[in-house]
């Protein structure tokens, strides 16, 4: 299988460059810039296109099978502006897709996010896909607008499209400042780390489940013909709290310094529970 990869510099992206290769696939890989590296190490190179977005042409989709697409802009906090996370988020993409079909292309597989659901994802235990989308920052709106737009442009132009809402994604090329490699970097310097209560339940996933997924989603569209749009909740489908979650990491890494719980207050507004119902990739 041939895959036309977006985001293949990213935390994700990176590793479903060394899932893919390893299970025999060509990957055509977009790099932004020259200077882009991937966020961990590559067992074997794809072949880089180095352009932007919205510099793709119909002719680097050549014989493509598989359009995999995990670029996004401004997906960590401080967000950028709505109007700058629409253009990059669904109006580039959407141009970049209508190339693709223009070359052949009819299946693709997206990356969303659990954060489209936003307020709604507080009033369930376990968040449905069918879930309404009340999004209440930019970048997640920007993800739930170009999941309601991917759906339209799906069926307009009849191709088949599986979109992965992605839950509390962690590990190796994770950016620095979030939970799991702040916990790491105390962990192997024998510091203390401080952190709230840790109450809050999360669906923490390892990037290497999220990578496999992907490319599973991958084999399962092209194996089918069905051009209805599915889309999906990714998780572990363990549920558990932030405490928990640390405690464990804490432990297996040995580490010589002490969590100090309940040291840290919670964020203005905190979700204590946010956990998605799983789908099936087949259905």
């Amino acid at each position: 299988m041939k895959i036309f990869l977006t985001g293949g510099t990213g935390f994700i992206g990176s590793h479903f460059i060394n899932k893919a290769m390893n299970s025999g696939h060509e990957v055509l890989a977009l790099k932004r810039s020259m200077n882009s590296k991937p966020r961990v190490d590559l067992i074997e190179e794809p072949r880089w296109l180095n352009k932007q977005l919205n510099l793709v042409k119909k002719e680097d989709f050549k014989n493509v099978d598989v359009v995999v697409h995990f670029a996004a802009h401004s997906a960590n906090v401080p967000y950028d502006t709505l109007a700058n996370c629409t253009q990059k988020n669904v109006i580039d993409p959407l141009i970049l897709f209508e190339k693709a079909i223009n070359a052949g292309v009819k299946k693709f597989v997206v990356a969303g996010s659990c954060f489209e659901y936003g307020k709604s994802g507080e009033r369930y235990d376990f968040i449905p896909v069918t879930a309404p989308l009340e999004p209440t920052q930019t970048y997640p709106a920007s993800k739930a607008l170009s999941s309601i737009a991917f759906n339209q442009f799906a069926i307009e132009h009849k191709i088949q499209l599986s979109y992965h809402r992605i839950f509390q994604v962690f590990g190796e090329g994770e950016l620095e400042t979030r939970l799991w490699p702040s916990l790491k970097r105390a962990a192997f310097s024998g510091e203390n780390f401080e952190m709230t209560k840790g109450e809050q339940i999360r669906d923490f996933i390892d990037v290497n489940l999220v990578a496999d997924e992907f490319l599973k989603a991958c084999e399962v569209i092209l194996n089918e013909s069905s051009i209805e749009p599915k889309y999906h909740n990714l998780g572990s489908g363990n549920p558990q709290t932030i405490l928990e979650f640390s405690k464990f990491w804490w432990n297996k890494w040995e580490a010589k310094g002490q969590l100090k719980i309940g040291l840290l207050p919670y964020r203005i507004g905190e979700v204590m529970r946010f956990v998605p119902e799983l789908n099936d990739l087949t259905r």
